[in-house]
């Protein structure tokens, strides 16, 4: 293999395959990215084997074809630090080079033939969605999903596909993040996606998209990569019963102002207390120490009596900055009950803190 190719394209190629490499272990081939030069196109394969992306480019002088194996790291690292202009990539015996004018890098191989296959669309059954909703909706929930739950479920997004519309879930069991997004789709099915996979479609989902699937596997293949992710097996919880099927009170509030009294407050505990009154939005910290934090806002919340929340702000915060609309609407039944906030098709349900 023999391609010459402008550095600032390759080392943006090589930045969004390092995700996916093996970093613990460097004598593994899944440490390595596969190269494959092939009439005009370079494609740059990477993967973990849970979790993989194949990129591709024609933006590429292609004077040999063939394939090379490298260090995804180690290249990168020497890709960086040069020179914008073009550089040369050559294979010669069991090394691949690099060259850059006066410049000249020398990486091992490994045996090509061990680089882990990549899924086959095949006879796959896909669904459709438009790519933006799907990243927009999937940044919204993505707080709201485990890092280390036991039921490995829960360590990832559900992706819930109904006849006329689709539910993307999260939940750390403590708050339940769900975006709605209406849709027709041929089948009902459920699948959950890892959240490190949920981390990197955020990155790479803009272009338009084609999404396969089976009960182990999910693909996207665009113009210019092809992704794919293992999928988590396991029963998600019933999410819809979790649902609150109605609200005593609905308050109408301002995002910016409840954001800008949170964070007053958050200096001093993460933990804090909300008592909304007919005219005036209290909120207290909550902690064991001497430390105190205390600001209130001038609202009409058309309350005839006091009601009170013992929250996580992080929980709040992380709903009022993932939404578009200045106002949302909080739904309340008891202190002791699960409370709602929405705004648009999202919704979150937060468990308030017992005190």
């Amino acid at each position: 293999m023999k391609i010459i190719i402008n550095k600032s394209v390759l080392e943006n190629m090589l930045i969004n395959t390092l995700p996916y490499l093996e970093k613990k272990d460097m004598s593994q081939i899944t440490s390595h990215i596969l190269l494959t030069a092939f009439e005009d196109t370079l494609n740059i394969k990477s993967t973990d084997y849970e979790i993989g992306l194949e990129i591709f480019s024609k933006n590429v002088k292609i004077n040999e074809e063939g394939n090379a194996t490298a260090s995804g790291k180690k290249l990168f690292d020497i890709i960086k630090i040069l020179k914008d202009s073009e550089v040369t990539l050559e294979t010669i015996n069991d090394y691949l080079y690099i060259k850059q004018k006066h410049s000249k890098f020398k990486l091992p191989m490994f045996n090509q033939a061990e680089f882990p296959e990549f899924p086959k669309v095949d006879n796959k059954p896909k669904f459709d969605i438009n790519s933006s909703n799907l990243v927009r909706s999937i940044k919204k929930i993505a707080p709201a999903i485990d890092t280390n739950n036991p039921k490995f479920e829960l360590n990832g997004a559900l992706i819930d596909i109904k006849e006329n519309h689709i539910n993307i879930v999260g939940t750390d069991t403590k708050r339940l993040a769900l975006v709605k997004i209406e849709n027709n789709n041929e089948k009902n099915i459920s699948l959950i996606i890892p959240k490190k996979a949920i981390s990197e479609i955020q990155k790479i989902f803009f272009d338009e998209i084609e999404i396969f699937y089976d009960e182990n596997i999910l693909i996207a293949i665009s113009s210019n990569f092809k992704f794919f992710t293992k999928l988590i097996n396991g029963k998600y919880p019933d999410y819809e019963r979790i649902i609150p099927k109605e609200m005593d009170k609905r308050l109408l509030l301002s995002r910016d102002k409840i954001i800008e009294s949170i964070k007053q407050i958050w200096v001093v505990s993460q933990d804090i207390k909300v008592t909304f009154k007919p005219d005036l939005i209290v909120f207290e910290s909550l902690n064991e120490s001497n430390i105190e934090a205390k600001t209130e806002i001038e609202v009409n919340t058309g309350l005839e009596e006091d009601i009170s929340l013992a929250i996580n702000s992080k929980h709040i915060i992380d709903f009022l900055t993932n939404i578009e609309k200045s106002s949302f609407t909080l739904g309340y039944n008891d202190s002791t009950l699960p409370f709602t906030l929405e705004s648009e098709n999202f919704l979150t349900i937060i468990m308030p803190i017992m005190i």
